[in-house]
């Protein structure tokens, strides 16, 4: 398990199976799946399909995917932070998904600074992006936060209502990061 950003609070580290447990905690919580569109998950087994999914697709074809979130002080897995390959787009979507006792510590927008610059700078990408129901507004605010900008309303899948759709190029975030500095 290589770890593959730091960050001053975290390590962001490709997942393994190792981190079962931990996953099915996050996507067995309702408050945490409110806003992703997907099924609360309450096997192991599942979890562990998913997490062989996402090395097998994300990792080993695109070299990047979502990444396990550890504290670096206390070693405690908080979620999972990450880029995914939406081809269904064509784009590279910025995600994280939070354990809610870390709510509200700055985790999600302190990972998805650091991710947005390894996009652009590491994997050379050039636009990412980011996808919300629009009464999520915690994940907008993160969003918002790192310098992602608007861009549309509009629906993820045929059929569902408008979600909130935000972008950004490396331009955008070099722009954003020396004026609020």
């Amino acid at each position: 398990m290589s770890i593959i950003i730091e960050t001053e609070r975290l390590i962001l580290r490709e997942p393994s199976l190792d981190d079962a447990a931990n996953m099915l905690r996050l996507h067995s919580i309702p408050e945490v799946q409110k806003y992703t569109g997907e099924e609360i998950i309450t096997d192991l087994e599942t979890i562990q399909n998913k997490i062989t999914e996402i090395l097998s697709v994300d990792f080993d074809l695109k070299g990047y995917g979502r990444w396990v979130t550890i504290l670096k002080e206390t070693g405690e897995y908080v979620g999972w932070a990450g880029l995914k390959y939406l081809p269904e787009f064509d784009q590279t979507d910025l995600g994280y998904r939070i354990l809610p006792e870390f709510w509200g510590n700055g985790i999600a927008s302190e990972a998805s600074e650091a991710i947005l610059k390894y996009g652009f700078e590491t994997l050379k990408l050039e636009t990412i992006i980011a996808i919300a129901m629009p009464e999520h507004k915690a994940s907008i605010r993160v969003m918002e936060k790192v310098g992602m900008q608007f861009d549309k309303f509009a629906p993820y899948e045929p059929g569902s209502p408008d979600a909130i759709w935000y972008q950004c190029d490396h331009e955008m975030i070099l722009e954003f990061t020396s004026r609020s500095k």
